[in-house]
């Protein structure tokens, strides 16, 4: 699914009423009727409803939804602010037929009484959506200062009031409002998907107003958001005539003394994700722990009893893998180093490996092309320097893949995988039971094990990040977040790529 931008806005709008021969009233009308289904679905019609509308088209859908709330029975009441007396024709045509309905309304023009707002009442948000590009301030303000406040429910249209569309680094964070679910229209906006503004976003709902498919597809953008769907169309059936050696030979560089574990979920996860052959190059104290515990791959133990010292390639490895519980001793740097200059395929590089890349000047340089790196927030900033924002982050990111034509999974709340060519995907999968404990070790085993089987790296961390959030989220129709394990999204994997098979109809 695309992200367009703010100014992308407008012209989809219009494409659409001159397409199908429309009117704006009746582009906002399914808008509100979209709305106000998942409304009628969540809550009963025994709840108050009040409804915050500003003067433009947010405010005239959110007066719509009054309307259509109302009809259904709820009893609703109206605060419809338009202190300048500029409200848009449409956003007047719908507070009319709110007063003809008889629906309790206030137009607000200079003074506010402020309602209380109490648990169990349901706030509709719909004072500004995508076409703000300042903060609140005045009155707006006070509003939103008094509905964060309450212990009512905030449902937002389109996006939370207060919210910019895009980059919030110079916004002010007290003037937003903070909804438990935000109702996005047709598609989402890039604010909504960084995990900063997570807590003014609340639970994600995206619906079909009607859009013109034409212009969706033809419209471009460097922004997608995952659809299962559209995995499902990267992911391959294996031919029923095949043998191990097609589906690639790994090398995980991986583990230290103390840490032995991280290689041992980063191996089990490749292996689940279907690599044909195995080899995990580690500490010499971990050769028991692993063969016991991962019989399926082979075993190469460093001539140092506690961490990584040197380290070689084949000529069979078709993808390395270097990173988890390794350490940051100066002989594995070295051997990284090493590792960094002989390498001649995609390597996936993870954790310790990125923090002594960090650490080193001029190593990045040596990452070969096609690489894909993965780091968090925190790894990011030491590698690139600090960044107030996942957006800033996003910008950093994506100037460094095209450079250096590299993939880099920026882990986190809606992963976002950002390709050599410039196009960023975030991740629809996945919940906060995944911060835990090896879960970066197994993305890294996934994600290396698709680049083993010929997956172009890009492909290969889109796929890998859906499938690792898919097993994440098959985890909890048995643990609740607070007891998910890494351990146990190594053993949901196979019903991930089971569960993306059925929808891939190739």
């Amino acid at each position: 699914m695309k992200i367009f931008s703010a100014k992308d806005n407008k012209e989809l709008d219009e494409y659409t009423v001159n397409k199908e021969s429309i009117t704006f009233y009746e582009l906002m009308e399914r808008a509100a009727s979209t709305i106000t289904y998942e409304i009628i679905s969540r809550w009963r019609r025994n709840t108050p409803v009040v409804v915050f509308a500003g003067p433009g088209n947010n405010g005239g859908d959110a007066l719509a939804v009054a309307r259509m709330l109302s009809q259904e029975g709820y009893a609703v009441t109206v605060y419809f602010f338009n202190p300048t007396n500029s409200a848009s024709p449409n956003t007047l045509k719908n507070y009319e037929l709110l007063q003809e309905l008889n629906v309790p309304c206030e137009e607000v023009v200079r003074t506010f009484i402020p309602p209380t707002l109490t648990k169990g009442m349901l706030v509709i948000d719909g004072l500004f959506g995508v076409g703000l590009n300042t903060h609140l301030k005045g009155g707006y303000s006070s509003v939103v200062q008094l509905v964060n406040k309450s212990d009512a429910t905030v449902v937002s249209i389109d996006m939370p009031s207060g919210l910019f569309a895009e980059d919030n680094t110079q916004n002010n964070q007290n003037f937003i409002i903070k909804a438990d679910v935000t109702v996005t229209l047709q598609y989402p906006k890039l604010a909504l998907m960084l995990e900063e503004n997570a807590d003014y976003v609340g639970e994600l709902i995206i619906t079909d107003i009607g859009i013109s498919p034409e212009i969706l597809e033809e419209k471009e953008t460097p922004l997608y958001y995952l659809e299962t769907i559209e995995v499902a169309e990267i992911l391959r059936r294996r031919k029923r005539c095949s043998d191990k050696r097609q589906y690639g030979h790994m090398l995980l560089v991986a583990g230290s003394a103390g840490m032995m574990g991280a290689a041992v979920m980063a191996s089990k996860a490749a292996l689940r994700s279907g690599v044909g052959l195995l080899s995990v190059h580690s500490a010499a104290c971990g050769e028991d722990i692993l063969q016991s515990s991962v019989p399926e791959a082979m075993f190469i133990a460093d001539s140092n009893m506690n961490r990584v010292t040197n380290c070689s390639l084949s000529k069979w490895h078709n993808v390395v893998a270097v990173g988890p519980g390794l350490g940051k001793h100066r002989d594995t740097a070295e051997a990284l180093t090493y590792l960094l200059n002989k390498a001649n395929v995609p390597m996936v590089i993870d954790a310790d490996a990125l923090n002594i890349i960090a650490e080193t000047k001029g190593l990045f340089s040596k990452i070969p092309k096609y690489s894909v790196i993965t780091p968090h927030k925190y790894e990011f900033d030491r590698l690139f320097g600090p960044c107030k924002s996942k957006y800033q982050r996003l910008i950093k990111a994506k100037q460094i893949a095209v450079e250096h034509e590299i993939t880099i999974v920026l882990k986190g709340a809606n992963t976002a995988i950002v390709k050599p060519s410039g196009e960023i995907f975030f991740n629809s999968t996945g919940n906060p039971g995944m911060a835990t404990a090896g879960s970066g070790d197994v993305l890294t085993g996934v994600i290396s094990a698709l680049i083993a089987q010929s997956y172009a790296p890009s492909d290969a961390a889109v796929l890998g990040v859906f499938l690792h959030g898919m097993a994440g989220d098959i985890c909890l129709e048995s643990e609740s977040q607070e007891s998910l394990l890494a351990s146990d999204i190594i053993k949901n994997l196979g019903k991930a790529f089971k569960k993306l098979h059925t929808y891939n109809v190739k």
